[in-house]
């Protein structure tokens, strides 16, 4: 071990999904969601990563129209264990009835226990928009209901429908993620149905809930796609949504009743059912 080690903060003033989803592209290693932002820590200069960063808030800028600034501070420091510091750090998630916690931690007893790693995985609980899924999930998905997560990330809202006795299929476009939700399921002693590298599209089944927790643009971009999965009276759980882009998923999901709406901070989770005239 290195005496000491680079640790850079990084602090974007809006779309930390998507930067969260950049850094899990761009990084070998995990890093540390806070309210604010991400901690990146290596015994390797991140200077690259640094600018890369800054390469990316350039792009979101114009793609947007927004201005996207993004502050970051990097040290180096003293070398003391950082891993075991940033384990200490991390506490479980308790959402009736699950309890998420890292593989360092015992289970609770009475609760549906999902053991998942921060730092192996892109979703914990901890995310506003992980949360409401789960209380979505909880709520709205029973037992031997055919549930499909879209965009799985880590597994873990795929993970909490097998928890509560569902058949689950999951997909991602990014390999990497369908590699940790297989790991994250082993760990667990679960099993998917099936599990893909790919869009929603690539298979026929249909499903009594489908969860997507990606961001709005997908969302909409999906909203057909999803639909044709989707049974008589079945339930969709959309999330990844920032409240200023809410009404326009609404819009592209106008053949379906609105359900519930969940909201934590500036991010909204919609669970909502197909209207009458399309059943």
């Amino acid at each position: 071990m290195h005496d000491f080690y680079y640790m850079l903060v990084v602090k974007p003033s809006g779309h930390l999904e998507l930067f969260s989803d950049f850094l899990v592209d761009l990084l070998p290693v995990g890093f540390e969601e806070t309210d604010e932002g991400f901690i990146i820590r290596s015994e390797e200069s991140l200077e690259t990563v640094s600018w890369g960063i800054e390469q990316f808030a350039e792009a979101l800028q114009r793609a947007t129209g927004e201005v996207i600034d993004v502050e970051m501070t990097m040290t180096k420091e003293k070398n003391d264990d950082w891993i075991a510091q940033y384990q200490q750090s991390i506490t479980p998630v308790e959402i009736d009835p699950f309890y998420i916690h890292p593989t360092w931690e015992d289970p609770k007893e009475g609760m549906l226990n999902i053991a998942i790693d921060p730092a192996l995985a892109f979703g914990t609980g901890h995310h506003p928009t992980t949360a409401s899924c789960l209380r979505a999930v909880a709520k709205y998905v029973r037992e031997g209901n055919e549930v499909m997560d879209v965009g799985c990330g880590s597994g873990i809202l795929a993970m909490a429908a097998l928890r509560k006795g569902a058949i689950v299929d999951a997909c991602d476009t990014d390999p990497l993620s369908v590699e940790n939700a297989l790991a994250n399921a082993e760990q667990n002693n679960l099993s998917y149905r099936r599990i893909w590298e790919g869009p929603v599209n690539d298979t026929q089944e249909k499903y009594d809930v489908i969860i997507a927790n990606i961001v709005a643009d997908v969302l909409v971009f999906i909203a057909s796609d999803l639909k044709k999965r989707l049974k008589e009276e079945g339930v969709v759980v959309l999330s990844g949504i920032m409240d200023k882009y809410e009404d326009k998923v609404l819009r592209a999901y106008k053949a379906f009743d609105l359900t519930e709406r969940i909201v934590e901070n500036e991010w909204v989770t919609l669970v909502m059912t197909k209207k009458e005239m399309d059943k």
